[in-house]
């Protein structure tokens, strides 16, 4: 099977089984909302009635309701009715649109006109007390106002004041029935009755420890606006027989089939875009196994086969490197065995011929010459069991200073011999975890590199000390130093900054000691000064 059949099918699948639950889901719930109305019921009761209680509040009574009943009805498709407290219509959205009144159903709510009081939070008590009498004082006069205008044949709307009561303004232009109203109601005040009690309930407030000042004093405000408010109303919302519209199955399974249709297309253009780069990885994975080397493939994207395709680049790359140093070190050792090996072939043939005689001195140099390529061969397996990882080591507690101090007598004959002076210099303990002999091996070739490097009469340190959770190991000479271009190439294998002084030596003492450094979790580097010396520098964690 396929994969693109296989990621068809299990698509297809899931998108059916996604769309009959679905389905079943919406139609369970659509039934279940139809039948249960009491919620919605609550939800468009507490609309209307606040729509209707603002109405009041801002036309100062109920006159002229009857084209907001009308509006809310078309609005939201249910039967509104308004009535007095005592039972006496004021609007009834059948009879307005034409049709015989139905029975009502459910218990009425109330629409309250009375203005709410806001106070600020973080106001103090002589505001709080100053904003609650000055509103109140406020609503008597603006409400005595509107019922002037409104007995005089006006009309008035309101606007919301700061703290939430309303001012009153005619809809029409200023008469003089307005002008009357309006002098009239700006000598109205509170009643001394009830400025005795706002008084009395002050100093309740001011005792009462468990309510804020603030709550305290609207309470008050609520319960005496209501005698200059225009009349609460009872609202009747819907009527008996009347449903919401039900919901039918047919747009349901329309769709259902269309998302069954837009999961298929969706599963063929998945199946596309995943098998095109699958198909480029398989050709370049054939070509690499091949031998034929293989180029990146094209990536796009971050997604599992986008991380796959990357994955396999950066392995096709590091196996082209792998090959690339393969080649490299064999063109290496050809050329470092050439000379030594031609070197043998001339000798020995010159002994053959005759034209040399044999004597010590040939025999000797000869040996020299076998030594070389000896210490080239064990270089290179050396270096090629630290690169791969393979080269054992026994890690023990090691103090470098005992470390420079076996290397110190180990190369002090080879710098008597040169004329060069083998120094120790320790600063205290310095020990980390390692292999004490591949240790004495990397600094040994630093030695070996220095002696090579230091004139008759100059000085080679081995100085430790420690700091900062690392121990130094430096290996400074006096040498003739290195030109700052040849640098980057120090730790090469068989780099030679003077290719024509060979001495003997393999080429690779460097490239050696920086994996023997590294392999302990350590770091090589080298400063140097050209005519000064070197100082090369062994560092590794202590313990």
């Amino acid at each position: 099977m396929s994969f693109r059949f296989r990621v068809l099918a299990l698509t297809l699948l899931i998108a059916v089984t996604a769309t009959v639950a679905t389905a079943w889901l919406t139609l369970h719930q659509a039934s279940g909302q139809l039948t249960d109305s009491v919620t919605a019921a609550n939800r468009d009761v507490l609309r209307v009635t606040d729509e209707l209680g603002r109405y009041g509040r801002e036309h100062a009574g109920w006159s002229g309701v009857s084209a907001t009943v009308t509006a809310i009805s078309r609005r939201t498709g249910l039967r509104v009715r308004v009535e007095t407290v005592s039972g006496d219509l004021i609007a009834d959205s059948d009879l307005l649109a034409g049709r015989p009144a139905r029975a009502v159903v459910g218990p009425a709510t109330l629409a309250d006109p009375r203005p709410t009081l806001r106070l600020a939070d973080r106001a103090g008590q002589g505001q709080t007390l100053t904003t609650v009498w000055s509103s109140f004082t406020s609503y008597v006069r603006e409400s005595g106002y509107a019922r002037c205008v409104q007995a005089a044949g006006g009309a008035v709307l309101a606007t919301t004041g700061p703290a939430g009561v309303p001012e009153y303004h005619p809809t029409g232009g200023g008469s003089a029935a307005e002008h009357r109203c309006r002098s009239s109601a700006d000598r109205a005040a509170p009643s001394t009755a009830e400025a005795k009690d706002f008084k009395r309930a002050l100093r309740a407030c001011l005792r009462d420890a468990t309510t804020s000042f603030a709550s305290c004093l609207n309470r008050w405000f609520a319960a005496h606006v209501g005698r200059y408010a225009p009349d609460s109303v009872r609202v009747y919302v819907g009527a008996r027989g009347q449903t919401d519209p039900a919901i039918g199955a047919g747009p349901t399974v329309l769709v259902a089939g269309i998302v069954a249709l837009a999961a298929v297309a969706a599963a063929v253009l998945l199946s596309r875009r995943v098998l095109r780069p699958v198909r480029a990885l398989t050709a370049a994975a054939r070509q690499l196994g091949d031998g034929a080397g293989a180029g990146p493939v094209p990536v796009s994207g971050r997604d599992e086969i986008a991380q796959l395709g990357r994955a396999f680049n950066r392995m096709a790359a590091s196996l082209a490197a792998s090959e690339e140093r393969q080649r490299q070190q064999i063109a290496d050792v050809a050329h470092e065995l050439r000379t030594p090996l031609a070197n043998l072939r001339g000798y020995l043939e010159a002994l053959a011929d005759g034209v040399l005689p044999p004597s010590p001195e040939l025999f000797a140099s000869l040996h020299d010459e076998a030594l070389l390529q000896q210490r080239i061969v064990d270089d290179l397996q050396v270096l090629a069991l630290a690169e791969s990882g393979a080269l054992s080591y026994h890690r023990e507690p090691v103090d470098l200073g005992e470390v420079a101090a076996a290397c110190r007598t180990a190369h002090s004959g080879n710098a008597e011999a040169a004329g060069v002076t083998l120094a120790v210099e320790r600063h205290g303990p310095a020990v980390v975890s390692g292999d004490p002999e591949r240790l004495r091996q990397a600094v040994g070739n630093l030695i070996r590199n220095a002696l090579a490097a230091t004139p008759a009469g100059g000085r080679i340190v081995l100085a430790v000390a420690a700091g900062d959770g690392r121990a130094r190991l430096d290996v400074t000479d006096t040498g003739s130093g290195i030109d700052p271009a040849d640098l980057p190439h120090l730790f090469d294998r068989f780099w030679r900054a003077d290719p024509a002084r060979g001495g003997g030596r393999s080429g690779l003492g460097l490239t050696i000691a920086r994996q023997l450094v590294t392999d302990h979790g350590g770091s090589l580097t080298a400063v140097s000064t050209p005519g000064s010396g070197s100082t090369f520098t062994v560092a590794l964690p202590l313990i």
